[in-house]
């Protein structure tokens, strides 16, 4: 199931403006996956983390770079992110940065969780995936990582370089290019967690030209933006919605419209803005209940599809063959635990 986990038309706009410098057409690319130059434009504006993974396909693929994420940082200014690289370089020092960086990393990208702590004489930032959109792990933890390490260098003024990375994804047939870019940390790979470790003692570093004034002012604009982050977004609310009315027969665009208080136009162009229709939400929640329902051996099929809103099983057969490549009953044959008498608990489809 997808989800609509975003990240900041800044962090976008670099990835692009590296693609450029590599002979690619961007602005080309960034259209061919429906990414708009109004989205663009906008310092505040998001773009949706699955467009994101596709812009990282096709941006390889034109560029011919297979490590391109790994180069982010030599190739781009790693504090011209946005705000939340602002509010970083007004810190005071590099671990107040860190700090901020783990506070605001939403801002961002709402698909990576970064942490930080002292271990010892080591300070580890750990980096974890959260978004279901995110297929491609590797091109993720790589781009941060460059980017992490360049905008420290360039923070502090000094050539800065960890003492070890992990990579949570398998060790890469041709490891060079990691060897090049993280020298000369020691570089593990196969581990459950993305580590940058780094020398405890650089925590106290002052970061260059750090301006208080300043950073109270982006550290408030953060705080405006995370706080609308962290609202519940529209389409969770319809989702949330059709749960609640889906008992027996379709709940409709207009009755969800008119219990969210909106013109059925109105909610359309929201949802429209977020990515997705009013279909494709139900039907992932339709997806969802057929699935936890299937695992339920005292329902039928019938029973299912009546639940979810069908008026004839024989819709919800093809629908759900449709997004699994399974037939409810043969779903439900494999996933159902079998009994003392080796036989599955099921119902035929």
């Amino acid at each position: 199931m997808t989800t609509n986990d975003t990240l900041s038309a800044g962090s976008v706009n670099l990835v692009l403006f590296a693609a450029k410098l590599k002979g690619a057409d961007a602005d080309a690319i960034a259209r061919s996956v429906g990414i708009t130059p109004e989205q663009l434009r906008d310092p505040d504006g998001r773009i949706l983390i699955r467009q994101m993974q596709s812009l990282w396909r096709e941006i390889i693929q034109a560029t011919g770079d297979p490590h391109l994420p790994l180069h982010l940082g030599d190739l781009i200014n790693p504090v011209s992110v946005g705000v939340l690289a602002y509010v970083m370089m007004h810190c005071p020092t590099l671990g107040k940065a860190f700090e901020k960086l783990c506070q605001y990393q939403d801002i961002a990208c709402e698909g990576l969780v970064t942490t930080g702590q002292q271990v010892g004489d080591q300070y580890e930032m750990t980096l974890r995936i959260s978004s279901a959109d995110i297929i491609y792990p590797d091109h993720v933890f790589n781009s941060e990582l460059s980017i992490y390490l360049s905008a420290i260098r360039a923070m502090t003024g000094q050539p800065v370089t960890a003492q070890e990375v992990r990579f949570a994804y398998p060790r890469p047939l041709d490891t060079r290019e990691h060897e090049r870019v993280f020298a000369p940390a020691r570089l593990v790979f196969d581990v459950t967690e993305t580590v940058l470790v780094l020398d405890a003692a650089l925590l106290d570093t002052p970061i260059l030209n750090a301006n208080p004034s300043l950073f109270t002012m982006f550290s408030q604009h953060a705080d405006e933006l995370l706080r609308k982050l962290q609202q519940p977004s529209l389409t969770a609310r319809v989702k949330q919605e059709i749960v609640t009315l889906l008992k027996g027969e379709e709940p409709t665009l207009a009755t969800v419209a008119d219990r969210l208080a909106m013109g059925v136009r109105t909610l359309q162009l929201h949802l429209k803005d977020e990515g997705v229709t009013y279909q494709q939400i139900l039907d992932d929640v339709r997806r969802d209940l057929a699935v936890k329902h299937l695992r339920e051996p005292h329902l039928s099929t019938t029973d299912v599809a009546y639940l979810l809103g069908y008026s004839e099983p024989s819709v919800f057969f093809r629908s759900f063959k449709k997004w699994t490549g399974s037939t409810p009953g043969a779903f439900r044959s494999a996933n159902l635990p079998t009994y003392g008498w080796g036989q599955t608990l099921r119902q035929s489809a």
